[in-house]
């Protein structure tokens, strides 16, 4: 087969596709089915997670260098359950975001990529580094796409906290989770939902 020929150049085509699926195969699921998850967001919250991802199980508490957390929309004025912004990571030199490492089913992956939004470009999955206690460890995350900056309501914020406090995030960044503006919204949202599921009493903000 003589190089730059139309053949060649097919078979080229079908060899770094080939090599695209194995990398997304290896990001998506590990041999043992299942795979690495790093929430930063709501999915701190191991009730919040659960809601669509029963598999999910607590691996270790890790950190991700070089990105900053930050809270919006994927489009201009949308309305979400949440009722204002939501968690991504933007990348940062300096920075760090602080989450939980989950480990999921493989059978979890379209659930997690649903709940995130995926098939209608809200977020891109995304693997990253995370260190932890237990080394570091390849995780699949989500990033936002359009990115526009919009505060959270309080009750996203609320569980955000909530989870960063279950899994003993450090102090510190408690404390600056704890001062993110919101956007003061008063009424039903996701949070009521995980209260029911959870059956714990309301928890005042």
């Amino acid at each position: 087969m003589l190089k730059g020929s139309p053949m060649w150049r097919t078979s080229n085509i079908l060899y770094t596709f080939f090599l695209i699926c194995i990398h997304f195969s290896k990001m998506s699921g590990s041999s043992d089915g299942k795979f690495m998850y790093f929430a930063f967001g709501s999915n701190l919250l191991k009730e919040r997670l659960q809601l669509m991802n029963p598999s999910a199980v607590f691996y270790a508490t890790g950190r991700l260098k070089d990105y900053k957390l930050d809270f919006g929309l994927w489009e201009k004025n949308v309305e979400t359950a949440w009722h204002g912004g939501v968690a991504t990571i933007e990348s940062c030199p300096g920075e760090e975001v602080w989450g939980v490492v989950w480990t999921l089913s493989n059978e979890n992956l379209s659930t997690l990529d649903s709940q995130e939004g995926v098939s209608h470009g809200k977020y891109s999955p995304l693997e990253v580094s995370i260190e932890t206690d237990q080394g570091v460890m390849l995780c699949r995350t989500y990033q936002m796409n359009n990115f526009h900056a919009c505060p959270p309501s309080p009750q996203y914020k609320q569980v955000v906290c909530l989870g960063a406090e279950q899994n003993g995030l450090p102090k510190e960044y408690l404390k600056r989770l704890e001062a993110i503006q919101t956007n003061n919204y008063i009424g039903p949202s996701v949070l009521d939902q995980i209260r029911v599921a959870s059956e714990q009493p309301e928890i005042s903000n």
